[in-house]
Parts: structure tokens; sequence; C-alpha cells
């Protein structure tokens, strides 16, 4: 998995009343704003989430398929916006942000690249999973019509988001959104047609209220093997 994939990983984030009719079971279907709004309310409302991850990214740029798994981590209850991906495969990889410096090692090239963490802050899903970010002020929000949901996949609804002002990697995002209003899936497509799939699972709320502060610091932290190039940009 290359860089740009990585980058990609990192974009990184009000119910309807039903009015009754004649078929009691009938809802009518819900505005793609109201999602995203709940979907709002909900994220703002969370201090910590961790879940495990499936990518995938396709595309003319990117040659053969390339997918990846492992584990993610984000916490924003003190504030410092905190992030972490751990890849288990195709070959360990591990993305951490402790609120100052966003680190970046692969394994396989024995390299770690460190920005500041503040670089991340153009990133709309990023700042939406950090609390920083906006939905409605950040993006158009519209209804998807080609997406289909994922089989095993109850109970989820898909809107799309164009970003109202141009990024550079990012086209448009398809976000599938549970009734309880949690993110399953996240497809992200770039300008050159290149495809990001993100599954989710075994999704916590608040995962990290129930370790130590110590605890919290230390999972934010990572010391690359020795003999690992370390770069800074």
């Amino acid at each position: 998995m290359n860089t740009m994939s990585v980058r990609y990983t990192i974009f990184f984030i009000f119910l309807l009343c039903v009015t009754p009719v004649c078929n009691a079971a009938e809802k009518q279907p819900e505005n793609p704003t109201d999602i995203a709004s709940r979907l709002q309310q909900r994220y703002d409302g969370i201090k910590s989430l961790s879940f495990n991850f499936f990518q995938q990214t396709r595309g003319e740029m990117t040659g053969r398929p390339k997918s990846g798994s492992g584990k993610a981590f984000f916490y924003k209850g003190d504030g410092k916006g905190r992030m972490r991906w751990d890849y288990s495969s195709p070959v360990r990889q591990v993305l951490v942000s402790d609120g100052k410096d966003f680190s970046m090692y692969f394994s396989n090239l024995k390299q770690m690249i460190v920005t500041p963490a503040s670089t991340l802050d153009s990133e709309l899903t990023y700042t939406f999973f950090i609390g920083k970010g906006n939905l409605a002020e950040d993006f158009h929000i519209l209804p998807e019509e080609n997406e289909s949901v994922p089989e095993g996949v109850l109970d989820v609804q898909i809107i799309k988001l164009v970003p109202r002002t141009p990024q550079s990697q990012v086209q448009d995002i398809d976000l599938w959104i549970t009734n309880d209003s949690l993110i399953r899936r996240m497809q992200i497509r770039d300008h050159f047609g290149t495809i990001t799939v993100l599954n989710f699972s075994d999704i916590v709320v608040d995962s990290l209220e129930k370790i130590t502060p110590q605890e919290r610091d230390a999972l934010f932290e990572f010391q690359p093997p020795e003999g690992t190039e370390i770069i800074h940009q």
C-alpha cells in the first residue's frame, strides 16, 4: 500500500418524524440533510471511538486493487484530536497523531515520516472524526442513488458528500450510516477515479473512557524499531 492510499485513509468522518400512512410499517424516506444532521450530532457527543477496518483501493492509477486491514482509535476528550491507525495487513503500518505530530511508519520501508499534526486540519474527514469539522458547512449533502447496501448490512442509509471548497485529493465521499448514526462504510473518490473503500466493524463508542490517562497517552505514542529512518517534513 503506497503513501497516497494511506492519505485516503485519513480522509480520514435528527431522525425524521414518521407520519402514519395507510400501511403502518412503511416509513417516509429520510432527507440526506437530516441524516447528516443526526450523524453530526452523534459524533459531536462522542469522546472516543475505536473500530476494526478493512480497506480496498482500486483505480487505473493504482494498478492492481490493494487491500489492508487493522484497528483504529480516535480520542478528542482532551481537545487534542488524537488518532491511531494500526495496519496489520498486508504489512505493518502505524499512523499516529498525538495532537502535535503526525507520524506514518512503514515497516516494509523501514521509514517513519513525521509532519506537524496541523497539516491534517485541511483533511475534512479527519476534522469530522476529531470534532473540528461540520458536515453541513464543509460539504454539499446529496442523496446517493447508485450505491447498494453491502450484503449482510441492515438498516443503513447512504448519503454523498461533495466538498464545498475543492480538495486536491477528494472529489466526493459516500457514507453508509446506521439507524443509530454510526458510519459503517466510507467510499472516497479522487479526481483520477481512484476509489478507496473503508468498511468498519466492531465499532465501540467512548471505548477509551475506561482506561487511565497514562494508557491513553501511550496509545497515541509510537516508537519505531531501531534502525528506522525518520524523515521530518
